[in-house]
């Protein structure tokens, strides 16, 4: 893949680096387990075929705006991404992409990464 095919992956993939950034930023403010757990879903995330770069920037702003306001009402971890965090990011994913195949180690890794979040301070906005 040459450098402006990579790129043009990454712009799919992020969106505007911008707005990449912003993202980035937000989620650096969130307590420490809320990071970890989003964290957890933005590297699940990457897995799914990106439709545009506008989309997924969107999925990434929309997602941080959930956990942003999950700490501002002092909601636990496991509150919002519930028992199976795989159930919950592929419901999430299915409103902003067609979806993709997501290979069996990233759902295991995404479950242990929401398991050691959780486990971090309980996942609540407190911690």
């Amino acid at each position: 893949m040459s450098g402006d095919e990579k790129s043009g992956f990454l712009m799919k993939v992020i969106g505007p680096k911008k707005r990449w950034r912003a993202y980035k930023g937000r989620v650096k403010e969130l307590p420490e387990s809320h990071c970890t757990a989003i964290k957890a879903i933005e590297r699940y995330l990457m897995h799914f075929v990106p439709t545009d770069g506008d989309s997924n920037a969107g999925m990434f702003e929309d997602l941080v705006d959930l956990f942003e306001q999950a700490v501002a009402d002092g909601t636990p971890i496991r509150d919002i991404v519930g028992e199976d965090p795989v159930e919950f990011v592929n419901a999430f994913a299915e409103n902003y992409s067609e979806g993709g195949y997501v290979p069996a180690r990233a759902r295991t890794q995404l479950t242990e990464d929401i398991e050691r979040a959780v486990g971090n301070g309980a996942g609540t906005a407190s911690a």
